[in-house]
């Protein structure tokens, strides 16, 4: 998840609109939950899977392969998003038998009874430390999955900080930073046909500042456009990240990669009142509704994950608690219609 965005960086992206609403049922088939396991009060994994399949979510990410998880979500269903271990990366890229392990131990036992959607090498590592380890790594675990004759898409997740500019979103690049990693992954993923997964947080834009942020921008509810760019008009601030986002994957070399956002949310606490449940609510039950395009991709199906199904209690107090549609007790939080 995204914790911080500079100053220039909210005024670069505090922009965003437009959306070409299909029939409610071909968007709840866009939109899938993050499963997320940082708390000591959480249901079991058996429990989980059946509340999502009473809500008719079809879609749901891992972060890790967690064993208990992956075993109650076969035959639910339930497609999965598998992501790896950011302390695996190393070993992941540098040894091929290491990863060869990982997908017998985490994806084959368990491919006949899930579809894996992606798998996914890291999360927001880009820029940082093991930046130089994400595309090893995601050549080492697609020939692995190829060795097991399964064809699952592989990727990475990257915050919206490996952008050096965004506004207006035409004009949307890799930092330099970020670039020197993301542009041979961008090639790789154009050349394997997969997507990029982008986690999309407009609530953090707002929250770091509220006075050029606008809180209609933020949760989709601004009725005149924010920015022109050429002849595209914007309305609110997803579209903006997402299209500048598709604008850098364009001039590192990947035109028809496509964007999965693999993260966004609203806290329901924590910051007095930006987060609070009304405006949680509202942001993705809007969001839930906005799924079938961008100014920049109009009528393509935005394949999207909501953070998070629990509020988490081994998360850093304040807001990062309280992403969750349902408390630990499995009590909504508030509602979200995702039945078609």
């Amino acid at each position: 998840m995204e914790r911080l965005i500079s100053m220039r960086g909210l005024l670069l992206v505090s922009v965003v609109g437009f959306a070409i609403l299909n029939t409610w049922a071909a968007e709840a088939q866009s939109v899938g939950v993050n499963y997320g396991m940082l708390g000591d009060n959480l249901p079991t994994p058996d429990k989980v899977v059946a509340l999502l399949k009473s809500k008719n979510i079809k879609m749901v990410r891992l972060f890790d392969p967690n064993p208990d998880a992956l075993k109650a979500l076969q035959s639910s269903g339930i497609d999965v998003v598998l992501g790896t271990f950011n302390e695996d990366l190393q070993r992941l890229g540098s040894d091929a038998a290491f990863a060869a392990t990982w997908v017998s131990t985490n994806v084959v036992p368990h491919a006949n009874a899930i579809h894996f959607r992606y798998v996914t090498a890291g999360n927001e590592v880009i820029p940082g430390d093991l930046a130089v380890n994400v595309l090893p790594a995601m050549k080492n675990l697609d020939a692995a999955l190829k060795a097991a004759n399964l064809e699952i898409p592989v990727s990475t997740v990257v915050a919206t900080q490996v952008l050096g500019a965004s506004f207006p979103p035409s004009q949307g690049v890799f930092s330099d930073d970020a670039g020197v990693h993301m542009v041979p992954i961008v090639k790789y993923l154009e050349a394997n046909k997969a997507p990029l997964l982008v986690n999309v947080y407009p609530y953090f834009a707002h929250a770091s500042d509220p006075k050029n942020v606008r809180l209609d921008y933020a949760l989709f509810t601004a009725v005149d456009p924010v920015v022109t760019d050429g002849t595209v008009r914007y309305f609110n601030l997803y579209d903006s990240i997402i299209d500048a986002a598709y604008s850098a994957l364009e001039k590192a070399g990947g035109p028809s990669v496509e964007i999965v956002v693999a993260e966004s949310g609203w806290p329901s606490s924590g910051n007095g009142d930006i987060a609070t449940i009304a405006n949680a609510q509202t942001y993705i039950n809007n969001m839930i509704t906005h799924l079938s395009g961008t100014p920049k991709r109009p009528g393509k199906a935005i394949e999207s994950y909501i953070f998070s199904i629990f509020n988490e209690n081994q998360k850093p107090v304040g807001t990062e608690q309280n992403f969750g549609l349902y408390y630990p007790n499995m009590t909504q939080v508030y509602n979200v219609n995702f039945s078609s």
